[in-house]
């Protein structure tokens, strides 16, 4: 959430933030007039109480004439407190209610616009021409059929549509991209994680995915628990309810774990192959930092994105996200976009976002410098999407037999390995 302080002092700001997300820009006024009535309903409340309790020590000191006067006025007090504390708390919860639906202050470099509005901040590798290659390029579904790779045909008849089975090599591919991130990631300061993929309602509130994003999330109703879309969210959970003295930070974590989502709302978008699906496995990095140190911290999380990318071999794009399609707990997006051939476009792998204290403050996860406690500032950035990493590499690392180059980082995980050649009928 962001800093009520904030909305008080610069409410035509958070308006601004607001109008350029495309949201509802009337719910700042809202907010504004729930905020004080919170105020002045716990001003109000105070009084009362107040008065209460001077009126209890005039009684014992009263005469019995004036006792029975003064104890009538401390049942018509008692009844006002009453009240006044629960319309304190209803104003309280009405203000937080409408606090919780306000998305984070964008930042102010962020193009304004919807999803196709991004700016192409800059451009790594070559796309190869296959066409001067003698060959045209199979995409990864065909190839991943013929290595004995990707199994659409019976993960449709165990689960449906969107879901798959990785075999044989495929499997030892994601194991590699796995490892050979984690290792980068451990080698960069990270701490591995294996995190929990149900969580309780707080950790997905919290995190900012019960909001715009909660039409893609799937909940367990019978247990409340939520399948998490994306590590980042038991990562920003992991110190919720925690002060951490600042001179521990920044700690970085990086979370491996299944991720589920419904996709919903992309009905006939990337049905064929493994590029959109249901469930999936996903290495991401997390960040606690020093707000003052938020924006660099973003940096150094692409820096690392891009390492990833580049060591991958795969001609890549880095784009600063439009405001329109960034989360709501974000103040800024990149995404790096991998070039697929057969699309003949490129098509997001990575992305690393910067929430300031967003969900710090959702979560009351603080930190202490001397005196001073604060909401610290979160960022996140994934540095491996399984299945639409092992797409861009079998498509741009094909040969013309239909076997794949296997990039030199990923070698070692595969057993030396050079090449992933399709199985025999």
């Amino acid at each position: 959430m962001i800093d009520l302080r904030l909305l008080r002092e610069d409410p035509d700001r958070v308006r601004a933030s607001q109008r350029a997300r495309g949201e509802d820009v009337a719910l700042v006024d809202a907010l504004l007039s729930a905020d004080e009535l919170r105020r002045s309903s716990g001003v109000r409340f105070d009084e009362l109480r107040s008065e209460q309790k001077s009126l209890g020590k005039l009684i014992p000191k009263a005469t019995p004439e004036e006792r029975a006067e003064l104890l009538q006025k401390a049942d018509r007090l008692k009844a006002e407190v009453r009240a006044a504390d629960a319309a304190q708390d209803e104003a309280d919860a009405e203000a937080k209610r409408l606090l919780l639906l306000l998305g984070n202050i964008v930042h102010e470099d962020v193009p304004v616009g919807g999803e196709e509005d991004f700016v192409v901040l800059e451009t790594h590798g070559t796309i190869r021409d296959f066409g001067a290659e003698g060959f045209e390029p199979k995409d990864h579904l065909e190839l991943g059929e013929a290595l004995g790779a990707i199994d659409m045909e019976r993960g449709a008849k165990v689960s449906g549509s969107r879901f798959y089975y990785l075999t044989g090599v495929g499997a030892l591919l994601e194991l590699a991209l796995v490892n050979a991130a984690i290792a980068q990631a451990t080698e960069a300061g990270f701490v591995p994680m294996l995190t929990p993929a149900l969580v309780r309602p707080r950790a997905m509130e919290g995190t900012g995915f019960l909001g715009q994003a909660a039409e893609n999330v799937y909940h367990l109703e019978k247990d409340d628990y939520y399948l998490v879309g994306t590590s980042e969210v038991p990562l920003a959970a992991y110190h919720m309810d925690e002060i951490i003295d600042a001179d521990k930070l920044p700690l970085r974590y990086a979370g491996f774990s299944p991720c589920f989502r419904r996709e919903a709302g992309t009905y006939g978008k990337d049905t064929r192959g493994i590029f959109r699906v249901h469930q999936f496995d996903k290495v991401e990095m997390f960040s606690y930092v020093d707000p003052a140190d938020a924006e660099a911290e973003h940096r150094r999380l692409l820096d690392w994105e891009k390492q990833w990318l580049t060591g991958l071999e795969l001609p890549f794009q880095v784009i600063d996200v439009a405001t329109g399609d960034l989360g709501s707990s974000a103040s800024r997006k990149f995404d790096c976009e991998a070039w697929i051939p057969t699309q003949g476009k490129y098509r997001e792998l990575t992305s690393a976002s910067n929430c300031d204290g967003f969900q710090a403050r959702r979560l009351s996860v603080r930190m202490r410098d001397g005196k001073k406690v604060q909401p610290l500032a979160t960022l996140n950035g994934t540095l491996c999407a399984v299945p639409r990493t092992i797409v861009a590499i079998l498509e741009n690392h094909q040969l013309p037999d239909g076997s794949v180059r296997v990039p030199e980082v990923l070698r070692p995980y595969l057993g030396g390995r050079e090449l992933l050649e399709p199985v025999s009928k």
